[in-house]
């Protein structure tokens, strides 16, 4: 189990390197793909992936990115008002065929999944997106590890105990400082390799900041699993899970790296 899952992260984060340093539609192409499958594996939850309900969440997944790639995003609001009405007439004229939860749920995934990961890319598309775009990574997966590894160590109150009882606070103090850390450390690397001009001191609070929202992330992946007794999204990555166990925390960061980078334009 232990080899399957290294040899398998390695993978993914060769995959990760490729598909992110390249951006472009490369990147788009890819996280498009991410996004229906990781759609699709919350829509499984609700057993709605196959029917009618689903399908007006995959169309409306991929209207969405249509608009991020022709770069009409004022139209989004537009987009979410239409779909919530194309999922309440589904669910008023095929009455009783789908729970209210199920509808809801079909809306959330769309923001969830589709719009909340595509900020990978928006992120790459900054001016210094090509340097910021890893502080995602680096906080999210960064943070994971930090607090794992102080967790065990001296790991002694439960953050979440009825949700991750092996979740402890003073490992997620930890993820928090160490992903600070790590933001500070590639700062420093990219200045003196890369040819950048990185404050450290902005790196470490964005990649903070950043550690704080990614533990929430994953809490929150977990207690959507939690209340539908599963242990794993999917089988997609052989010894992770699916894509939402790989990318949960993935998903809130994003979008918290986009906005703080936006935030600090000009002095990161």
């Amino acid at each position: 189990m232990f080899k399957t899952r290294l040899l398998s992260g390695i993978v993914l984060v060769i995959v990760l390197v490729a598909t992110v340093g390249l951006g472009g539609n490369v990147l788009f192409a890819v996280l498009g793909i991410i996004s229906l499958i990781g759609v699709s594996e919350l829509y499984k939850v609700v057993s709605v992936h196959n029917k009618v309900l689903g399908l007006a969440g995959y169309l409306a997944a991929a209207a969405y990115y249509a608009l991020l790639f022709a770069g009409r995003m004022e139209y989004v609001t537009m987009l979410s008002i239409l779909f919530l009405v194309l999922l309440m007439a589904v669910y008023v004229f095929t009455f009783p065929a789908f729970k209210a939860e199920q509808v809801m749920t079909v809306f959330f995934g769309l923001f969830y999944v589709a719009v909340m990961l595509s900020y990978v890319y928006q992120t790459r598309e900054l001016p210094d997106g090509g340097t910021v775009v890893w502080l995602i990574f680096l906080s999210s997966w960064g943070c994971d590890t930090c607090a794992y590894c102080v967790g065990v160590l001296i790991g002694k109150h439960k953050m979440a105990p009825k949700l991750s009882p092996k979740k402890s606070v003073e490992g997620g103090i930890g993820g928090v400082v160490g992903a600070a850390l790590l933001g500070v450390i590639f700062a420093l690397a990219m200045n003196k390799w890369g040819g950048a001009s990185a404050s450290p001191l902005h790196y470490a609070v964005i990649c903070g900041v950043g550690g704080m929202i990614s533990q929430v992330g994953d809490l929150a992946a977990s207690a959507v699993k939690r209340n539908h007794e599963i242990k794993d999204y999917g089988k997609l990555i052989p010894g992770h899970g699916g894509i939402l166990d790989r990318f949960d925390s993935v998903i809130f960061t994003a979008p918290v790296i986009y906005y703080l980078a936006t935030l600090l334009a000009g002095n990161i």
